[in-house]
């Protein structure tokens, strides 16, 4: 059955918001679960968790003497599965976290003013304004840094597709900071790749075989050029996805590889005890319903859409892996722990810069009443008894050999 974009038809103003939801829907009035995923899906792990564990005083030793590489292989296998164990003296209400912030080289980022625009006091690209609804100021540039520490932090490396050991040519499509672009750069030296966003924010210094585009995904390059094409973080912005995969299909070579990586930004409880009204819940509704008076489809990346439409466009050997995202410290497995403190930050540290642009260009508020719809989210983010996660949907499928 093909669900609605948004739960509501619109969101105009917080005094308008719905008391219920239909019993038939979850919160986000859609489905989680694999049911909607039929043959020829290859879907790695479970977006709702099969079962939950709870630690024990005793559990406390079992990390000793394990090594990064085996902490890091344990938490990626948890997230994957379904199956975080808990940590029942992490459930409370926490004090919170330092953001994490020194960790971002955003100081290397350009600082073009002239190509930038600014909206409630924040800074946008203005590079065909208003394709990006989501500021690109220094504090956002951090925040993306943090955000691609963090997921690679969760998987453990910087692609899933198997590119092999020698890809020539690499497209990243939505680079932003060009973090991502710079390390795969180093990790396949012998690779040229080409990062291209709508912000001219990236770094100056980046290794040689790294350059970067103010671009909209022009393809300025042929057809049958690229070995591996990358986009992640683009399910706010992208309208097109069809289109988007089909020119993805024809600039590849045959054999090369397409892959997404995108987040679903609808926290899910893992133990199911976050109601409908909780301010985190509600915040989410009312993006999605900003952005698709905007024409984006927010929940593009649930229920298989994303690997559907790759399927459609022409790409083989489709597979979709999903892995859960702990929001705040309640898993047990300490680099789970460390995965949801820094997540949260991210949420938190863009709360505002994730509102405003939806809020305002799409639902008519004024930044006076986004505010005061934060101040209540930012509270109820440290609610760790609910368990709250988020996934993180990989997708990745091959050009055919005689393509």
């Amino acid at each position: 059955m093909a669900l609605p974009v948004s739960v509501y038809p619109s969101s105009p103003h917080p005094s308008q918001f719905p008391a219920s939801f239909p019993e038939s829907l979850d919160p986000w009035g859609i489905s989680h679960g694999r049911e909607n995923l039929s043959s020829p899906y290859y879907f790695h792990g479970s977006i709702q968790p099969r079962n939950l564990s709870y630690s024990s005083p005793e559990d406390s030793t079992e990390d000793r003497g394990k090594s990064d590489e085996n902490l890091e292989q344990t938490a990626a296998q948890q997230a994957e599965d379904g199956n975080i164990i808990v940590d029942s003296y992490d459930t409370a209400t926490d004090a919170g976290y330092s953001t994490g912030s020194d960790i971002s080289a955003s100081t290397s980022l350009s600082e073009s003013v002239s190509d930038f625009v600014y909206e409630n006091g924040r800074r946008y690209h203005s590079f065909r304004e208003g394709r990006y609804n989501f500021p690109n100021d220094d504090v956002e540039q951090q925040r993306e840094d943090l955000k691609h520490m963090t997921l690679k932090m969760l998987c453990g490396r910087l692609h899933f597709a198997p590119i092999g050991d020698s890809p020539q040519e690499v497209l990243d499509i939505g680079t932003g900071t060009g973090i991502w672009a710079i390390e795969i750069g180093d990790l396949f030296p012998g690779a040229s790749v080409l990062g291209v966003d709508l912000s001219p924010i990236q770094p100056s210094w980046v290794p040689p075989n790294v350059r970067f585009m103010v671009d909209d995904v022009e393809w300025l390059h042929p057809a049958n050029y690229f070995d591996y094409i990358h986009s992640r973080h683009t399910v706010m912005a992208i309208k097109n996805w069809p289109r988007l995969m089909k020119r993805s299909l024809k600039h590849l070579r045959p054999g090369g590889w397409f892959e997404l990586q995108e987040v679903h930004h609808c926290p899910i409880s893992a133990n199911g005890t976050m109601a409908v009204d909780h301010p985190v819940a509600e915040y989410w509704r009312l993006i999605n319903d900003g952005l698709a008076n905007l024409g984006i489809n927010f929940h593009a990346v649930s229920e298989g859409r994303l690997t559907s439409m790759m399927r459609t466009s022409g790409f083989v050997n489709v597979t979709e892996r999903v892995f859960q995202i702990p929001i705040g410290t309640w898993p047990k497995d300490r680099v789970l722990k460390d995965v949801g403190q820094h997540w949260r930050s991210v949420l938190l540290d863009g709360v505002q810069a994730i509102a405003l642009g939806p809020l305002t260009r799409g639902c008519g508020w004024t930044r006076e009443e986004v505010e005061l719809l934060l101040v209540q989210v930012r509270k109820a983010y440290y609610d760790n008894s609910c368990l709250m996660y988020m996934p993180l949907h990989v997708i990745y499928g091959q050009k055919p050999q005689d393509g």
